[in-house]
């Protein structure tokens, strides 16, 4: 796993060279630059498969006409090679990064549709001065792009970029808008204005500075197929033990991410089949119950048999959490489940460079409550709106506030006020901090024009590529994929295993596996109150009833109760400093109620938090 960065226009290697320190968490053991002209690349190298100093980045082909940089990992890059081979292409040595290279050498850009793996890369066709730029179909690894003066540039990270004289710190306000809403900034936006997230699954090219196509080579499918279910378990079977084998081929140690939910512990049995002795597994724990799922990894481990290590993140270590990971995150960020993230990938860092994981199911196999609350919605859509008003009224008045991991409150208050908005907006609503249409009161006017229908804007971007006659289930489906997947879980996971150096595979969001899985009808993944049926079916015999049948508790940490004792003072110091965006009387009624236990706003407040440290941060105000 690495970083890269680089730009055609006005720049030297000395640019370069501060793009790239920048990005030194994702590759402490190599640093390159190469510029010639207008063209500069750079690389920061984190070796995992061929160590050998000849794979350092940036790479040239044998004849010096094509360079790559290049992040990621072509997990079936040996059977590539022999295709290649047999083309009459020779390696000097034996990386992906190689592969690849002249994958693109043969194939042109058709070379995207053979790729299995998490990549974002740039390759230089030095005669034709072009630079050819593309993410994984999934978007696992990050890629941001910049068209400014004259300037074009590409990086990793928005920090590397920033260090180029010519590319300017602004706020985009769309971003804002969507990032309070969401609790993330979505593709293709960027916090900083005129920067952009290139979406996975697209490509991009570049001649002498000049966008000349920009197009999408992978889609997930939007229909559903029809499979007998021996066939449908048979089939998956097949490709996660395959997906699995793939992402354990490493010359460094492996270990698997254990959290004791159904996806982590499927992950963590494939790779067990495929290894003589046990795997090494790895898993946190909290001291508050209601969060804490440590004796169910436990419980997967001594199961499997698997050399198990378990660690417990405590408030204060979460307070020096904060002052580790918030330094690093150049984008507001307001999952808190990061900072456990980042716990548990520094935690495995001490003993394997390489971790699989077990995200993509719940996306793919309708594993969040919010799937099984859009049956009752389905049944109470025939309410008007004002009577859904007066619900949410009751509720807030009625139901005292729990700090308990997605408590009934909470549930019910979420729940009521994804009625206010479209249906096809109905899980992003049921998911978000803020309501579109509350923005202009949290927000000081100068910022607020446009706030309230951002939202709806940039979903239909997404809503418009689904054929006509896709079902609900279709479109929810979709925008989880290219949402909340790709810019909360995997910047999360991308995120804080990389400030660990650290890389992280996800066999259940391999090409294939998401191909087929995503082809699949509703009936498949959730029966009655069911979700992930496909993958209990599954696993049945192999992993514990327990495990499988278990509610789901997510990756949360206990921010209601840490906001107002643990976590107190310093979010308090930061919330409530004078800035230029918000509204101080709507952030003090929001904290107020918080601290005297008449609502649960740890949304809202950690939202507003993590905005506010950002900026303050990176000087945006």
């Amino acid at each position: 796993m690495c970083g890269l960065a680089g730009f055609w226009g006005k720049g030297d290697a000395a640019i370069g060279r501060r793009m790239i320190s920048t990005l030194t968490h994702r590759g402490p053991d190599y640093q390159g630059v190469w510029s010639e002209g207008p063209i500069t690349l750079a690389h920061a190298r984190l070796s995992i498969l061929d160590l050998d100093p000849r794979s350092h980045q940036p790479f040239f082909s044998s004849e010096g006409d094509l360079a790559i940089v290049f992040n990621g990992e072509i997990y079936n890059f040996q059977e590539l090679r022999s295709t290649l081979e047999k083309a009459g292409f020779t390696f000097r040595t034996t990386s992906d990064t190689e592969v690849l290279l002249y994958a693109y050498a043969y194939w042109g850009k058709a070379c995207l549709q053979y790729l299995r793996g998490m990549f974002a890369f740039a390759i230089y066709d030095r005669a034709r001065e072009r630079l050819f730029l593309a993410r994984d179909p999934m978007g696992k690894k990050p890629l941001y792009y910049t068209f400014q003066s004259g300037l074009f540039a590409f990086a990793s990270e928005i920090k590397a970029l920033w260090q180029h004289p010519d590319i300017p710190k602004r706020l985009s306000l769309p971003a804002l808008h969507a990032y309070l809403v969401l609790d993330y900034v979505p593709t293709p936006y960027s916090i900083s204005e005129g920067i952009y997230k290139l979406e996975g699954g697209h490509y991009l090219i570049v001649e002498k500075g000049q966008l000349v196509e920009h197009a999408a080579y992978w889609e997930p499918p939007l229909l559903e197929a029809d499979f007998p279910l021996p066939e449908a378990l048979s089939r998956l079977d097949t490709l996660l033990a395959e997906a699995t084998r793939l992402r354990l081929i490493a010359d460094v140690p492996v270990g698997v991410f254990l959290s004791g939910g159904i996806d982590s512990s499927l992950v963590a049995w494939y790779a067990q089949q495929h290894s003589e002795t046990p795997i090494l597994t790895f898993s946190i724990g909290f001291p508050e119950t209601s969060y804490d799922e440590s004796d169910y990894a436990s419980l997967v481990a001594k199961h499997l048999g698997t050399d198990h290590h378990t660690a417990i993140l405590t408030p204060q270590k979460t307070i020096e959490l904060l002052d580790e990971v918030f330094p690093k995150l150049d984008e507001p960020f307001a999952d808190a489940s990061i900072l456990p993230t980042y716990f548990l990938s520094q935690f495995a860092r001490q003993s394997v460079i390489v971790a699989l994981g077990g995200d993509g199911g719940d996306e793919l196999q309708a594993g969040y409550p919010t799937f099984i609350a859009e049956k009752y919605a389905a049944l109470l859509s025939w309410m008007p709106r004002s009577l859904i008003q007066v619900l949410r009224w009751s509720a807030e008045k009625t139901l005292p506030p729990s700090d308990a991991n997605i408590a009934f409150d909470f549930k019910v208050r979420q729940f009521l006020q994804g009625f206010t908005g479209p249906a096809v907006e109905r899980h992003t609503r049921w998911l978000a901090s803020f309501l579109p249409e509350e923005l202009p009161m949290l927000l000081q006017p100068a910022f607020a024009e446009g706030a309230a229908t951002q939202l709806s804007q940039w979903l239909s971007t997404y809503v418009r590529r689904l054929p006509k006659d896709a079902s609900l289930f279709a479109q929810t489906a979709y925008l989880y994929y290219k949402t909340y997947l790709q810019d909360d879980i995997l910047v999360k996971v991308d995120r804080a295993s990389m400030y660990n150096s650290l890389e992280v595979r996800a066999p259940l969001l391999d090409k294939e596996v998401v191909g087929f899985l995503a082809s699949l009808p509703l009936s498949y993944r959730q029966r009655g109150h069911q979700t992930k049926f496909l993958l209990k079916q599954l696993m049945a015999g192999r992993l514990p009833d327990t495990i499988l049948y278990r509610p789901k508790k997510g990756f949360g940490v206990p921010l209601p109760r840490w906001l107002r004792e643990d976590l107190r003072e310093p979010i308090a110091a930061e919330l409530l400093r004078p800035d230029p965006w918000f509204r101080p009387e709507a952030i003090r009624a929001l904290w107020a109620a918080h601290q005297a236990r008449r609502a649960n706003h740890r949304k809202r407040l950690w939202n507003l938090y993590t905005f506010k440290r950002f900026a303050r941060q990176w000087g945006f105000g």
